[in-house]
């Protein structure tokens, strides 16, 4: 009866409880960074109530997953690659230091390369597609649709 109790507690599924505790890390620090932003009322929604929101929602997410590592088997915490997380680390750093000089004509291309290495199934042909269209298309969002003040190409057309 005794171990039935200690086997009833134990982690069935570390891998759930890894992601669990990740995201209720990642709602805490949402919380705290969005701490100072007014929420408001439901009638008159303040700058903080998305965010706040949101947080509270992964938090939960993050809670309900690692309940159920306790009540369901899953995979074993296996090691993580780094090359994913690190190629698309590195496209959202490069865009921030290519979109103002650079413009849109060169970030959006560049981030969505750079992303595109980060698995190695990438075909290349339909990745360079893929960025020139996407590239096209924020163009037109953000710049003519939104006009919001994004350089597109200064090297070149000078805005």
């Amino acid at each position: 009866m005794q171990g039935e109790e200690a086997g009833a507690s134990r982690v069935r599924a570390p891998q759930d409880v890894a992601a669990g505790l990740f995201l209720v890390a990642i709602a805490a620090l949402g919380l705290w960074q969005g701490a100072e932003l007014s929420a408001g009322s439901l009638g008159q929604v303040g700058p903080g109530m998305l965010p706040r929101a949101l947080a509270a929602l992964t938090g939960l997410c993050g809670a309900v997953l690692v309940m159920q590592a306790f009540a369901s088997p899953g995979a074993r915490l296996a090691r993580w690659p780094l090359r994913g997380p690190l190629f698309i680390l590195g496209a959202a750093v490069a865009f921030g230091l290519t979109v103002r000089p650079l413009g849109l004509a060169v970030a959006g291309p560049l981030v969505v390369l750079i992303g595109a290495m980060a698995s190695r199934e990438t075909r290349w042909i339909e990745a360079v597609v893929f960025a020139a269209v996407m590239t096209a298309l924020c163009v037109g969002l953000f710049k003519f649709a939104l006009g919001l003040p994004i350089p597109v190409a200064p090297w070149a057309i000078g805005y």
